[in-house]
């Protein structure tokens, strides 16, 4: 059996997650989990205090079984640690402009498409539509193209956007501790980096070609985040690549290792499933909607202050039952391509949305469920 790994180093400094990755493997890992029995499951329940054994246990076949208990817990420990309250953002699309081949992004380099990076303007336009639905928190989203939208666009989209919304948060091309230090100074409040798929040999078979082909440099990056002092990191792989339990077992020793090195700093976690996009690639492992639950409750029986974010790659009906049972954060009416919400409508999306309710009946269905919906970060609350 795998040790935990963060536990053994107690105490122990290390430069980066790398030196903790490093001790495991992939085909250990999975083994591990599917090795956990209807025991296992059940002590990993009865605990107060979860550890990552307990977390393999809770995302292992054997879980099955208890799912509806594992759902009842994770609503208890959802409402005593954020009460009824549900967060909204919603994604600002800025370019689909990228120097990286990627399988399963319709932004990929190879992908013959109209390229568009909004103009001040344009992005003004689009803030002006989301602020009248009533965001307050927004994430930027670019693809990755230093020459085009590298620090220097990003961080004067955040200063022109700063005095609109109280919450910036930006998904971009993994860049150095000292940018971003200099966005944090402009308004920066959390970056969201998403290793896709821990699997490192597979990982390049995904990302034959570009920057983000190089896996350490993307493994380590959230480090680079802890060490400027961002205030939330928020972390993730696109379950449909590899399989998605070896996948999410890795983030949460990510997400420990990070808690540990960086304590100061907040994590959110993220559930994307791989969906349709022009040229797109077919989910290698399938997801189901019951393991998707079964991998939220998980999450939240290991952390029940964790942020659980969701988006609205999900279908409606998944949705309306999800925002009972772990999830804190979720967007609505999202548009994936830039200018999609006031510029340019009918451009090329980076996936499909499933849900596509607009703002207003998404919130009243909150409302219907006895949420409160609340548009600004926790930070300001409480």
């Amino acid at each position: 059996m795998i040790q935990n790994d963060i536990a053994k180093n107690e105490g122990q400094k290390t430069n980066s997650f790398t030196e903790t990755f490093k001790n495991y493997t992939w085909d250990e890992v999975l083994h591990d989990i599917n090795s956990k029995t209807i025991n296992d499951v059940e002590h990993a329940l009865a605990t107060e205090k979860r550890d990552l054994e307990d977390f393999k246990a809770l995302i292992s076949p054997a879980a099955k079984p208890f799912l509806e208990q594992m759902a009842q817990i994770s609503r208890q420990l959802t409402k005593k640690r954020f009460g009824n309250t549900m967060q909204m953002y919603a994604p600002l699309y800025l370019s689909n402009e990228c120097q990286n081949i990627c399988t399963y992004c319709g932004f990929s380099f190879t992908n013959k498409i109209p390229r568009r990076t909004l103009t001040d303007a344009e992005i003004l336009k689009e803030v002006k539509y989301l602020k009248q639905k009533g965001f307050d928190h927004v994430l930027l989203v670019t693809g990755e193209a230093n020459q085009t939208v590298g620090v220097n666009y990003i961080n004067n989209a955040i200063k022109l956007i700063k005095p609109y919304f109280s919450n910036i948060t930006i998904e971009v091309q993994p860049l150095e501790k000292d940018e971003y230090e200099l966005l944090m100074q402009n308004g920066l409040y959390a970056v969201l980096v998403y290793q896709e798929t821990y699997h490192k040999e597979e990982y390049k078979k995904h990302h034959p070609k570009g920057k983000k082909s190089n896996f350490n440099y993307r493994l380590e990056t959230p480090d680079r985040l802890g060490q400027a002092g961002i205030h939330k990191i928020g972390l993730g792989a696109l379950f449909g690549l590899e399989d998605w339990r070896a996948d999410i077992f890795f983030t949460a020793l990510h997400l420990k290792y990070l808690q540990k090195q960086y304590w100061k700093t907040k994590y959110s976690i993220s559930f994307p499933r791989l969906r349709p996009h022009s040229g797109g690639l077919e989910p290698k492992v399938e997801m189901t909607d019951a393991d998707l639950v079964q991998l939220i409750c998980a999450y939240r029986l290991l952390d029940e202050d964790l942020e659980l974010s969701m988006s609205t790659r999900e279908s409606e009906h998944f949705r309306n039952n999800i925002v009972q049972l772990g999830i804190t954060s979720i967007s609505s009416e999202s548009k994936t391509n830039p200018g999609g919400y006031a510029v340019e409508p009918k451009s090329l999306e980076q996936f499909e949305i499933s849900d596509e309710r607009s703002t207003e009946d998404f919130t009243q269905m909150l409302k219907d469920q006895g949420l409160e919906v609340v548009w600004k970060d926790w930070e300001h609350f409480g």
